[in-house]
């Protein structure tokens, strides 16, 4: 880490963003998300099957 991002991260800490600014980033990062998966869908190893693993059958 150089001196510069250490004296950014003491600048931020003696004045955080206001309380706005942090629930827009999350916002932004699930707004962006949610239009990945819209768009391009969720690969096959990450859905849903019928049967769980490891249940004993009768």
């Amino acid at each position: 880490m150089t001196l510069h991002w250490l004296l950014r991260a003491r600048r931020w800490a003696q004045n955080p963003p206001g309380a706005a600014r942090v629930r827009l980033v999350p916002g932004v990062v699930a707004l962006c998300l949610v239009l990945v998966e819209w768009l391009v869908g969720l690969p096959d190893a990450l859905g849903v099957t019928s049967g769980a693993r490891g249940t004993i059958q009768p």
